[in-house]
């Protein structure tokens, strides 16, 4: 990831040919959140699956507000063919946007090209994107960002896991334990004072002086 996008900034701005016309990124987002996930290219194996598993789980990215995009280092018209495949193999209906970034613009100012791969690129030699995530806030923030080689596919059951751990932590003066699911008991934040924490989380457990715990506060 370029040293310049770090958790907290804004997420670059731009202007981009996709599967659903063009579009410029923030305006695109919204009000929403926004997941930008890349692909290292269309009509390969490890790509068609992960997009056709995002297509399977719109509603679940719907409830949370969050609007996903695709990218990959190809043009439009790869894309329109490719989208055939993930709908046949994966038994959905592709209706999310895929970024057309053959010329790598929008890669490289998100720093998402290939550096380890030697096989990862095209046939003028030219970088393939890795497996990049980027979940943004609704004022354009880069929240998390997660990075896969090429030959590794994503989880998304982690990626909507993180998404309701942000939500969930925006909301409520808390964190979330290791292995944390919506629903399971969460942390009280460090900065809430023990005479505050009985205000917010009036069941809250002091399992130690430093890790107090409590119910889920929006279940």
């Amino acid at each position: 990831m370029s040293s310049s996008l770090r958790l907290g900034s804004t997420a670059p701005d731009f202007e981009a040919d996709t599967t659903q016309g063009r579009i410029k990124f923030h305006e695109w987002i919204g009000d929403s959140w926004a997941i930008l996930f890349s692909h290292p290219a269309d009509f390969t194996p490890v790509c068609t699956t992960e997009l056709g598993e995002v297509s399977r789980r719109a509603a679940d990215f719907t409830k949370r507000n969050v609007k996903v995009i695709g990218l990959s280092a190809n043009d439009l018209g790869s894309h329109e063919g490719w989208i055939k495949d993930i709908n046949e193999v994966g038994s959905t209906n592709v209706q999310f946007p895929i970024i057309a970034d053959a010329d790598r613009k929008v890669s490289v100012l998100y720093d998402m090209l290939d550096q380890q791969d030697a096989t990862n690129v095209d046939n003028k030699g030219l970088p393939f994107t890795i497996r990049t995530v980027f979940i943004i806030d609704p004022n354009k923030k880069i929240r998390l960002t997660l990075s896969y080689p090429a030959a590794v596919g994503r989880n998304f059951d982690e990626i909507i896991r993180a998404v309701d751990a942000l939500q969930l932590g925006d909301n409520y003066k808390i964190a979330t334990p290791v292995n944390w699911k919506k629903g399971e008991d969460v942390i009280v934040n460090n900065a809430v004072s023990n005479e505050d924490a009985k205000k917010l989380f009036p069941d809250y457990k002091a399992v130690l002086p430093y890790l107090r715990t409590t119910a889920d506060p929006s279940a």
